[in-house]
Parts: structure tokens; sequence; C-alpha cells
């Protein structure tokens, strides 16, 4: 996040994620204001409730690329704090950035959960890099719980995430699982 950024971001009343569990925070802030159109990150704009515009996904996009914790890889409460989000937003105006921001963080963690080498968040999460360039595309090493908690996460919700399930069920066809280990992962009705 750059100096004026920050500044803002403060101004407002989001600090600048110091570590990863502060960044899965400021997420259930930007959370909190998709759910209620109100809070710190809603400030100064018209914002209806359950609703995700540009600006929201931008919060987000600055949070987890911030300079403390852009080498780190993304953590499971960052994921789940966009995956909460992803499901309170019932009207989208973004231009498909949040669903992009949300595929590439969660396939960041993933990946890294397993031991597999992930770019710095910047660059992976970046609207510009494709996550095909780096995202994996085999199931050797994916370990197979983060899969299981991957389809958890996405089971039943009203609002599934196409590139996403794309990678997902990539990884386990490589794999050759049965989706029996895998239960449910592609109810999640599109």
């Amino acid at each position: 996040m750059s100096a004026s950024a920050n500044n803002a971001a403060e101004a407002n009343g989001v600090l600048e994620p110091s570590c990863r569990d502060t960044a899965a925070y400021a997420l259930t802030i930007v959370r909190d204001g998709v759910i209620t159109g109100e809070g710190p990150t809603t400030k100064g704009r018209v914002h209806f409730s359950r609703a995700l515009d540009a600006l929201d996904a931008a919060w987000c996009a600055r949070i987890l690329t911030a300079s403390a914790v852009e080498h780190q890889p993304v953590s499971r409460a960052e994921a789940e704090a966009l995956f909460e989000i992803n499901e309170a937003a019932t009207e989208r105006s973004d231009d498909g950035r949040f669903d992009d921001l949300l595929a590439k963080a969660v396939v960041h963690h993933a990946a890294s959960e397993s031991g597999l080498p992930v770019p710095p968040r910047t660059i992976a999460l970046s609207p510009e890099t494709a996550i095909e360039s780096w995202a994996p595309t085999q199931a050797v090493g994916v370990d197979i719980e983060v899969l299981e908690w991957i389809a958890r996460q996405m089971r039943g919700k009203r609002r599934g995430n196409r590139t996403l399930m794309a990678l997902v069920a990539t990884i386990v066809g490589a794999a050759a699982l049965p989706l029996a280990q895998l239960p449910n992962v592609f109810d999640i009705g599109m």
C-alpha cells in the first residue's frame, strides 16, 4: 500500500496490515461494510448493503498485498474472510475483480500450504498475472486436506467461482481421485 493509500486507510479506520492475522481482521471490516453498506471502507460514498463494488475489491487487494505480508503466503484466515465476503455480496459491480482475487488468494494458500512454491502476493494476486502462470495444474504435492477445505468452503454456496472450480477440477482430475474423497465439490450452484 502506498503512503497516500495507507494514510487514507488510516483516516478511514482501517490500518495497513502488519501480519496475516491483521490482514484477515481487516478483511472482516470490508465484509462488514459489504453486509451493512456502512463502516470505514464505505465512508464518503454511496454503498448499498450486500453490494460489492470496485472499491471493495480494491480494499481487499490492498489489504492482501500490503508490504508487511507481501512475501508471506495467503493464510487460511485470510482466504476464509474472502469466502465470507464472496457469500455476503449478492450484488456485484466490480467487473469480476473480486472473483479473480478470491481464486488467486485461495490457490496461493492451497499451494503454499501444500509446500509448493508460490510467487509473492503482489505478483500472484495482480489482475495482470494469469493464475495459470503460477498455480499448480497437477495434484503432485497438493495436500488433499487443503482440497477438502476448499470443497467445504464452496459447497452449497449461492455464488460459485468458475476459475477456482476449474483449477480444483484440474487438480482433482490429475490426481484421479475418486469424487467420494471430495464430497459434493461440484455442488455449488453456479
